[in-house]
């Protein structure tokens, strides 16, 4: 075993071992498993979010697409903190009103929003066909990290296998706290390894910032820019859009808002991640040094340019610090992930489906499920596939299409109804379904569009569908005028006021 590997199976244990202590003292509830029991602080908060946020996408994909695409990867440092801005007013009212409801899943809000079960049901399979993927992207990027700094030792689908058998375990045993635990640990070494790589290899390789945009410009003209044509300036706008509007409607985002105590919580964080989020500038630092550095990769093996130029450049420790660190940005959202499936699929799915379910049955369901949802995400990871940034981007089309319905069930006086909220969704759903999987664009559905449109990302204009959808079916059946509680109040609300 080389030292590389040695340091990854270290903290491969080290978190696991964590995760599994985090349960000691607990009695493992449907809520304690899923939400902490609805106590965690600002820290714990923080941790679990950033955990979600910052992930093998990040550390991977940001880096391959820096790589491979250039310019067009900064879309990925706009959306984030455009999301947190919306999240100083948005989370608090999600969180007061699933507080005073007990609601455990994302599902639930809408159940509850819109007195539809059939809505929940909706929601929850949406949830599902999100996170499955973006599962998929945390099992790819591990098996990515392991086999590259293992220097090829560990094939992928070996380690793909043990870090799916590790957080079924983990998950099952010690639900949100063994994430909570863990993300502590991996946002330390996330931290210093991004920075610190993103600092050294530029000025390593090429004297400097401005030298090694100097020579990759000159030896790729219109790199450093956005393309008249495809990752245009429309495309970069609409996918920024897009991604903003989604970031809080991924279903382990609403379980993490359910975990806090306070609501202040989520101001204090709104204020803290915009800086974190400056750690994918470094991510994107490394990208940029790889294209002269190790040149070639093409298609899904742009996601291996970190670590290729690591392994160019480091001795066996350092890459097995950075492979450490990487393989902790897969395990604390899998984790996550996993849970909020299996939630969502036992609370919103099985209880509406069999009457007398007791919370007792729905929480070991909950925890069954979580084997069955791993080996669906193990088998799809297996097969190869897209590149990480177009996984998350399949993921952001499905789940920014319950948007529209969550915002606009926080006003005062309802001005959706159930059947529009449905009917919206499903329209939105399958124009994303249709275009992706048939394999077409806008540019081939509209050959007659200008560039503009046809650059458009398909998200936005599923989203674009899914609003006038529910408008027309809202004003057919009836738009209903129901006072809401104090918790749905206009934004903002203060907490004194609640």
């Amino acid at each position: 075993m080389n030292a590389a590997l040695a340091i990854i199976g270290f903290f491969f244990v080290v978190a696991v071992a964590l995760a599994l202590l985090a349960r000691r003292g607990h009695e493992m509830s449907l809520e304690q498993w899923s939400l902490g029991g609805r106590g965690f602080g600002t820290i714990f908060v923080f941790l679990l979010m950033a955990g979600e946020i910052y992930t093998t996408f990040t550390f991977l994909g940001g880096s391959g697409w820096a790589y491979g695409r250039g310019a067009p990867a900064l879309y990925i440092l706009c959306y984030g903190a455009i999301a947190y801005c919306m999240s100083y007013f948005l989370l608090p009212v999600i969180w007061r009103y699933a507080r005073d409801r007990r609601l455990v899943s994302q599902a639930d809000f809408f159940v509850e929003k819109y007195e539809s079960r059939a809505l929940g049901i909706l929601v929850a399979a949406v949830s599902v066909a999100a996170l499955v993927p973006y599962l998929v992207l945390q099992l790819k990027g591990l098996g990515i990290i392991v086999s590259e700094a293992s220097f090829g030792s560990v094939r992928p689908s070996v380690a793909v296998w043990a870090g799916a058998i590790a957080l079924m375990v983990y998950v099952v045993i010690s639900g949100v706290r063994g994430s909570a635990w863990t993300a502590a640990l991996k946002d330390i070494m996330i931290f210093g390894v991004a920075v610190g790589i993103g600092i050294y290899l530029p000025l390593h390789y090429y004297g400097g910032y401005a030298e090694m945009f100097a020579r990759i410009e000159a030896a790729k003209p219109g790199f450093l820019t956005l393309p008249d044509h495809g990752s245009s300036p429309t495309w970069f706008i609409s996918t920024v859009l897009l991604s903003a509007l989604g970031f809080y409607m991924w279903p382990q985002y609403f379980a993490s808002v359910y975990t806090a105590k306070s609501e202040d919580v989520f101001r204090k964080n709104a204020m803290m991640l915009p800086l974190y989020q400056l750690v994918i500038l470094f991510v994107f630092l490394t990208g940029f040094a790889a294209v002269l550095v190790v040149p070639g990769l093409t298609g899904s093996d742009t996601d291996l340019s970190l670590l290729r130029i690591s392994r160019n450049t480091f001795g066996a420790p350092m890459l097995g610090l950075i492979g450490a660190a990487g393989l902790l940005t897969a395990l604390v959202p899998g984790s996550m992930i996993l849970i909020s499936a299996a939630t969502i699929l036992a609370q919103n799915v099985y209880r509406p489906l069999s009457k007398g379910a007791t919370d007792r049955t729905v929480s070991v369901l909950a925890r069954a499920l979580v084997p069955v949802i791993a080996l669906v995400a193990v088998v799809l990871a297996l097969r190869g596939g897209s590149a990480i940034v177009n996984l998350l981007l399949m993921g952001y089309n499905l789940v920014t299409q319950l948007f529209p319905a969550v915002v606009l069930s926080l006003f005062r006086r309802r001005v959706m109804t159930a059947t529009g909220a449905f009917a919206g969704i499903v329209a939105g759903v399958s124009t994303v379904a249709y275009i992706s999987l048939s394999g077409t664009s806008l540019a081939t559905l509209l050959p007659w569009a200008p560039d503009a449109v046809k650059d458009l990302n398909v998200g936005i204009v599923a989203l674009m569908m899914n609003v006038a959808v529910f408008a027309l079916v809202t004003l057919a059946t009836g738009r209903r005028h129901v006072s809401q509680q104090s918790a749905a109040a206009p934004l903002p609300l203060t907490s004194e006021q609640s």
